[in-house]
């Protein structure tokens, strides 16, 4: 990489950029189109890996013996450590560089997925997972900084059109591709995937990826800022994750939720007296930056939150293989793909305002559909629902970045993408979370009535809590023997109190998208586009 040095006006031409001067930018290295091209790899990488891991949860819990709380860790472990890291991973590549740091979190998700493969235990599963969370946070915020660098103001949003659709295309392409792994080659051959995908990554990163920084990049790091975000976070989502076991009442879910209050209020408090703070308080002065911020969150809570279930309901109430779950997920996630562009298209023209508000519209509207879903719902009305649910999801992913990242200042880009991602993953962990609890409790008390009116006979204390806990992932575990009329009333009965728990699941996520559509109101388009000044 050449160490020359250029420094270009706040509002002209950048030289190196996007434009394509001379600059210090030589041939193929910095382009801005092949900039999207190689980070969408990266990104890809990550997108790809949230849905096999979905459509392969059920076989690691039934390989690896793992509880409903086991296989919630499994997913919000990975989520947490994003949540966490992401905000302080963007720093990172505002100080250090973002081409720097997205391949170094390329290289450590490959091999951390490759670690998670060769796992025998939940615990290492779990641990691996973490650490594919930190860095799958290195990579995230730094592709989204380098895009933002790379692109001026008038293509910015069909760059993340784009990259939207490459994120649906992974996402679509992880249930059918996972499907077939987990079946022909089982559950570790989803992480294992990740291998050739980042060592592709890695390839053309080196190749054609030009660091780009502000000239005015921060110098230093926010170490007590660090501590309390990331307790911040940790009390918030633990004591969430335990509370249906302690209770919401109970004094250790009230003392983590204190805890984490009293940190959020100390790290705000902090950031606004450090000299270069982790997160730069005045960013939010921006309203439609703070509401683009709120929009990830609850549109990630809503979805994430409500579709943790869905895998479970196609494969252990549907009776479907994984393959299948794939195929019947196929709707939500290709009009995601078709969508993402076009999106960026009508936000570029008309603002993402309007585009906003009625994606989370339609995305509310899906919920509540999916909300009435019964055990033995046709494809026919799933594939609706989940059509409907992408439709109204594409331009929030792509509105809501332009709106987060566009309304940033330029030095603080991998902080505005650290965010972007953050509040995502924060939204998609609570929302599991949550609506897990929702689940678990509706779960709780319908199942013994519905056993009762059953006339099944009574359990013992451990056989009901067993069997709450498989109902909980939608499993009739009917021991060998039983009388073929008493086999159906169990799998009716744990059926309908999977679904009735699931449908009170998507119902909240409905609600949750009703008030993200009044949050959309308050976004605009970017306010920080003007030309970008970099360094090389």
């Amino acid at each position: 990489m050449s160490t020359q040095t250029s420094t270009v006006a706040h509002g002209a031409p950048d030289p190196s950029g996007p434009e394509g001067g001379q600059g210090t930018r030589t041939g193929l290295r910095g382009h801005p189109w092949l900039t999207l091209v190689t980070v969408a790899f990266g990104v890809a990488m990550v997108a790809l890996d949230g849905t096999i891991v979905a459509i392969a949860n059920p076989a690691i819990q039934d390989d690896l013996d793992a509880s409903l709380a086991d296989v919630q860790w499994i997913t919000n472990g990975y989520l947490l450590a994003l949540a966490v890291s992401l905000i302080t991973a963007g720093k990172l590549g505002d100080r250090f560089g973002h081409r720097q740091t997205f391949l170094g979190g390329v290289v450590g998700f490959a091999l951390a997925s490759a670690a998670i493969g060769l796992s025998g235990s939940v615990a290492l599963v779990i641990t691996f997972r973490v650490l594919q969370g930190i860095c799958g946070a290195l990579l995230m915020p730094a592709a989204l900084g380098l895009l933002r660098a790379s692109f001026p103001a008038e293509r910015l949003n069909a760059a993340i059109g784009i990259w939207g659709a490459v994120i649906g295309a992974s996402t679509a392409a992880g249930p059918i591709v996972g499907g077939l792994l987990v079946e022909h080659k089982g559950w570790e051959s989803v992480f294992f995937i990740n291998v050739p995908v980042g060592a592709l990554a890695l390839v053309m990163g080196l190749v054609l990826l030009l660091d780009r920084r502000a000239k005015d990049a921060p110098r230093s790091f926010d170490l007590l800022g660090i501590v309390l975000l990331s307790g911040a976070m940790f009390c918030l989502v633990w004591a969430i994750i335990k509370a249906p076991d302690w209770h919401w009442g109970d004094a250790k879910t009230l003392g983590f939720l204190a805890v984490s209050v009293v940190a959020f209020a100390l790290f705000g408090f902090w950031e606004t007296k450090v000299k270069e703070p982790l997160l730069p308080m005045s960013m939010f002065r921006s309203v439609p930056l703070t509401a683009g911020t709120v929009l990830m969150v609850l549109m990630a809570f809503g979805f994430m939150g409500g579709i943790f279930f869905v895998t479970f309901y196609l494969q252990n109430v549907n009776g479907l293989s994984p393959v299948d779950s794939g195929l019947r997920l196929l709707p939500l996630t290709a009009m995601m793909i078709v969508a993402s562009p076009l999106a960026g298209t009508v936000i570029t023209k008309v603002g993402p305002r309007m585009p906003l508000v009625g994606a989370m519209v339609l995305a509310a509207v899906a919920m509540f559909g999916l909300s009435t879903l019964e055990a033995n719902s046709g494809m026919g009305i799933t594939s609706l629902w989940f059509a409907l649910l992408g439709l109204g999801l594409a331009p929030v992913m792509v509105g809501a970045t332009e709106v987060i990242v566009g309304n940033a200042p330029l030095q603080h880009a991998g902080v505005a993408g650290g965010l972007q991602q953050a509040a995502m993953q924060v939204g998609g962990s609570l929302g599991t979370a949550v609506l897990g609890a929702v689940m678990a409790s509706r779960v709780g008390s319908e199942l013994p009535h519905e056993w009762a009116e059953a006339k099944l006979p009574p359990l013992p204390e451990k056989k009901e809590a067993a069997l709450k806990d498989a109902a909980e992932v939608g499993i009739a575990p009917v021991p060998k023997g039983t009388p073929e009329q008493m086999a159906q009333a169990i799998k009716h009965v744990v059926h309908d109190s999977f679904v009735s728990g699931m449908g009170l699941a998507f119902v909240c996520a409905g609600i949750v998208s009703v008030l993200a559509a009044g949050v959309a109101v308050f976004t605009s388009r970017g306010k920080n586009d003007a030309g970008p000044s970099v360094h090389v």
